[in-house]
Parts: structure tokens; C-alpha cells; sequence
């Protein structure tokens, strides 16, 4: 089950050259930092989603934490990883906020439940069927829409607090540019708590907020909520499902990568073990989950891959879930910090689809791939909406249906005419 780590030479040093494998740990005391730092890493990221889409902070943290120890499980300790919020969620969770958050859940869950699936086809049938049904040129311009659909939110949260906006913008931009070893991979979470502690200072944070925050309990149960189903808001989900499709598999291959093992075999229990904990997440009222690329960045800065130190994160992650006064803490971050923060993460999720382009080496004097990847970049940028019935479709469904659809079928025509 992936217990009983082997101790890596004196469990003090790591050799030159060497990393600490996954099946491997340090000295307790230094696992236990290194868990912290990933901690610190998964932090910014995680709670952000909560509180830009309104979702309890402290039910979300504790679902990544589960969420973390299932996938540990699940993968039987062979890819080292945290189970962090998804911010491929952001779309449609703001998209059906009109819905409520029940509807919201439902639409998680189902997103979750076709990951498990894909999942399960995965393990079954290989890693190769992933490139089969969704190309690269499909999974690039899907991950792209969905970044790229969110930036009039991201602008409307900084024409909020303009000031407070641009303070926490240039934090975010100076620390990832300047900031060495971690703290330059913090830079978002950096960049929030200067761009928080400028408004305080300048009367920028919401008065009600604050007096929530001072009535708060130190300790408490996260508050649990139940889904419910709605057909429109779970076909808007349902498109992240691509998104964490290619974000977990190119973690598997990063960790193949760089701790030298073929982790192909696992692909598929990662898919699974990632829909079963999304899935959890949205049965009990927190967001969606996914592996975390800022978690890479600190195994790459110590060389330590141990899923010793992602089990300390985990009931870390869980500890910190009982604390209301904690997650009263985060929603006092203002709209200005929001709008900040969220132009450069929204254009980094649109950027990862065309870097999943370039790593495939898209051919785009190709028609097939030019014109159809066009139309649905338009179609999710502008958010064409339209109605089937009663069921109200947005931009990020009506790109992702088209170019799913579209892109086999103009590929099959364009291999007859030749």
C-alpha cells in the first residue's frame, strides 16, 4: 500500500547526482519539513479556488487532504503527489453560480465520476488511449478556452480595487521573476498576502469580513454540503474532465522523468484515484481536485520524491480543516487581490494548452487543426451561450463539444480527399 520507506543513506544527505526515491525517506524530522513545505507549496493555490467561487475554504482544504491520502493509496506509493484544488473548476463553478452551490456539487461529481471512469479504461486498456481519443491539438485548445473563458472575471475583480490590484499584480510578477528556489515558485501566494496586507492598511478590506473573522472559532467542523443535479451546469463541467486528464498524466510523466522510472503502468490508477477523490469532494460540499504542479517544483528544488513527506501534507492539509477562524481568515481577501492574482493564473491555464501544443509540435498550416481549433477558441474567449431547450450551454461547453467533435470528423474528411 505503499508504507515502509526505506531509509536513503544516513537519512540526513542526499548524494550528488542522487534523489530520494518515492519508496524512499529521510530522518522523520526532515520528512516532516520537507511535508510542510509542500504545505506551503499547495497553500495559495488550494485556497484560492475556494475563494473566488464562494466555496467553504476549510470543506475544500479538507478534501484536498483526503483527497491526497486516497490518491497515495490508490497509486500503492509509486507517484509521489498532493491532490490540490483545480482551478479548471473556476470556469464553470462561476458560470452556475446562478445555479447555487448544490448544483455546483452535482456538477463536480459528475466531473469526478467520468474521471474515475477514464480512469478505469486507462488501467484497462493503456496509457495509449488518451493520445486515441484526445490529441494533443483536442486537449491543448480545450485547456486554453477554459483559462482564457475566465479573463473578464479576472478583470472585473481588478476594476473592483484597481489600486490594490496592480500592487498585488507587480508582487506576483517581481517575486516569480526575482524570487530564487522556492520563493520564486510562491510568487502567487507571496503576491496575495502583500496585495492583502497593502488593503488592510488602505481600508480595502470588506468591514463584515473582518468581523467575521474576529467572531470566528478557533476550532470547528468544515461545514459539509450535499449535491444536487442539474443536466446544464454538469455538461458545463464536464469539459474540465480533459483538463485533468493531461494535467495528471503529464504529472506521471513528470515524475518519471525525474526520479528515472517507467510510471506508465500507474497512469491509469492516477486518473482513478484523482475522479474518486473529486468526486468525494463534490459529495461533500469542496471543490474539485488536482495534482499539483507547485509540489513538482518543490520535489525538483530538495530532489525529494518521498510519498512519506505527501502523508504529512495530507493530515496537515486535515489538521488545518477544523479551523473556521482560519478559513474566515482567506475570505477576507478582497475582490482587488482577487483581480490581481487571477490575471496571471488565468492566462498560466491558458498558456498550458499551448504549451501542450508546442511539447506535440502542432503543425497549425495544417486546416484541419487551423480552423478548427479557431473557432473553438472564439467560441469559449467570447462565451457563446445558446439554449438547447431548457438547458443553457456557455462558451467553455460549446468549444469543447465542437472541437471534440468537429476534429475527428474533418480529420477522417481530410484523409479521403488524399
Amino acid at each position: 500500500m505503499g508504507f515502509g520507506w526505506e531509509l536513503h543513506g544516513d537519512g540526513r544527505q542526499i548524494n550528488a547526482g542522487a534523489v530520494v526515491a518515492p519508496d524512499e525517506r529521510l530522518s522523520w524530522p526532515r520528512t516532516i519539513g520537507i511535508g510542510m513545505q509542500h504545505v506551503v507549496a499547495m497553500f495559495g493555490a488550494t485556497l484560492l479556488v475556494p475563494t473566488i467561487t464562494g466555496f467553504p475554504v476549510t470543506t475544500t482544504l479538507l478534501f484536498s487532504g483526503i483527497g491526497t491520502v486516497l490518491f497515495l493509496l490508490i497509486t500503492r506509493g509509486r507517484v509521489p503527489s498532493y491532490l490540490g484544488s483545480s482551478f479548471a473548476f473556476i470556469a464553470p463553478l462561476t458560470a452556475s453560480a446562478g445555479s447555487g452551490p448544490a448544483a455546483q456539487l452535482g456538477g463536480i461529481v459528475a466531473a469526478g465520476a467520468v474521471l474515475a471512469i477514464i480512469g478505469l479504461i486507462v488501467k484497462a486498456l493503456g496509457s495509449r488511449v488518451i493520445d486515441a481519443v484526445m490529441p494533443p491539438v483536442v486537449t491543448g485548445a480545450v485547456v486554453a478556452l477554459i483559462g482564457l473563458n475566465l479573463a473578464p472575471t479576472a478583470v472585473g475583480s481588478f476594476e473592483a480595487q484597481p489600486l490594490i490590484g496592480a500592487v498585488t499584480l507587480i508582487a506576483i510578477l517581481m517575486v516569480t521573476v526575482l524570487g530564487r528556489g522556492l520563493l520564486g515558485r510562491l510568487g502567487i501566494l507571496v503576491g496575495v498576502v502583500i496585495g492583502w496586507l497593502f488593503a488592510w492598511i488602505t481600508g480595502g478590506l470588506a468591514p463584515d469580513r473582518v468581523d467575521a473573522l474576529k467572531e470566528a472559532a478557533w476550532f470547528g467542523l468544515p461545514e459539509l454540503r450535499a449535491p444536487t443535479f442539474e443536466l446544464s451546469v454538469i455538461l458545463l463541467a464536464l469539459p474540465v474532465v480533459i483538463v485533468l486528464v493531461a494535467e495528471n498524466v503529464g504529472h506521471v510523466k513528470a515524475v518519471a522523468a525525474m526520479t528515472g522510472r517507467n510510471l506508465d503502468s500507474v497512469a491509469g490508477d492516477a486518473l482513478l484515484a484523482d475522479g474518486l477523490a473529486t468526486t468525494l469532494a463534490g459529495a461533500g460540499g469542496g471543490s474539485g481536485t488536482t495534482t499539483y504542479a507547485e509540489n513538482i517544483g518543490v520535489m525538483a528544488a530538495t530532489r525529494v520524491y518521498s510519498t512519506a513527506a505527501y502523508w504529512v501534507a495530507a493530515v496537515t492539509a486535515v489538521v488545518l480543516a477544523f479551523s473556521p477562524k482560519f478559513g474566515a481568515l482567506v475570505f477576507t481577501v478582497p475582490e482587488g487581490v482577487l483581480g490581481g492574482a487571477t490575471l496571471v493564473l488565468y492566462g498560466l491555464i491558458g498558456l498550458l494548452g499551448v504549451r501542450i501544443w508546442m511539447d506535440a509540435k502542432i503543425d497549425f498550416t495544417d486546416p484541419v487543426n487551423l480552423t478548427v481549433v479557431a473557432a473553438a477558441l472564439v467560441a469559449g474567449i467570447g462565451d457563446l451561450t445558446l439554449s438547447i431547450g431548457s438547458v443553457e450551454l456557455g462558451g467553455i461547453a460549446w468549444g469543447s463539444i465542437g472541437i471534440l467533435v468537429a476534429y475527428p470528423l474533418l480529420r477522417r474528411l481530410a484523409e479521403l480527399r488524399h
